[in-house]
């Protein structure tokens, strides 16, 4: 985006690692017509973030301190704060690419990428368009194509009871989880509940072993 350095584009990011928040403020700051205005690793921050600073572009990790990204995402399109999202994560792209842009993401990229298409990614969701690298749009044209009569496993649970399944499976207690999220613990159990009817798990042992599975698989789709 060159052409429009004159207009100087302002950028948030929200990543709770900071030796790769650092890395990827110096990509961006090295880049004609953009600077980061500010940084954030948890939501909360993160929304006073943008509601001080107007970016033109928040860069969103799912993974963050207390709540996930995919929460933030959700919260400013509940608050009709628009502004255009871009997440930059190590999840599963298969699982995840479309949660996000149901819940008002612009684009979706996962940190395995080289910079290049980082920062190609950044320029397509300033031009106002929706980006996924081509692997992910194809399978999700086939998973809308197929009506959904595949999906099985990970992929049946919603979004808060796939994060609750994830801190499950990184060792976090009912009590953790329930601190971690902000819900009641009561609201967590009923969580567990119904990950354990959907997966068709029996009791809490096999769930605790099923999550770790997933989690040390690297969070692929099937369960």
């Amino acid at each position: 985006m060159k052409s429009e350095a004159a207009q100087q584009f302002r950028v948030v990011l929200v990543e709770d690692h900071p030796m790769f928040r650092e890395q990827l403020a110096q990509l961006i700051n090295k880049e004609p017509g953009m600077t980061v205005c500010g940084e954030a690793d948890n939501i909360h921050d993160a929304r006073q973030l943008i509601e001080s600073k107007a970016p033109d572009i928040v860069i969103v990790d799912l993974t963050l301190k207390g709540p996930s990204g995919l929460e933030l995402i959700k919260d400013l399109k509940a608050k009709e704060i628009d502004v255009p999202i871009l997440v930059l994560s190590m999840h599963d792209e298969a699982l995840y690419a479309e949660r996000v842009l149901k819940a008002g993401a612009r684009g979706y990229i996962t940190k395995n990428e080289v910079s290049k298409e980082v920062m190609t990614a950044i320029c397509a969701v300033l031009r106002g368009e929706i980006y996924l690298p081509s692997r992910i749009a194809s399978r999700i044209l086939e998973s809308v194509a197929s009506g959904r009569k595949g999906e099985n496993g990970v992929t049946q649970l919603t979004d808060r009871e796939l994060e609750v399944f994830e801190l499950i499976g990184r060792g976090r207690s009912t009590r953790e989880i329930s601190d971690q999220l902000h819900l009641g613990v009561s609201t967590v159990d009923t969580y567990r509940a119904r990950i354990k009817a959907k997966l068709h798990l029996e009791n809490s042992s096999q769930l605790c072993h099923e999550a770790i599975r997933w989690v040390s698989s690297g969070q692929k789709a099937p369960v």
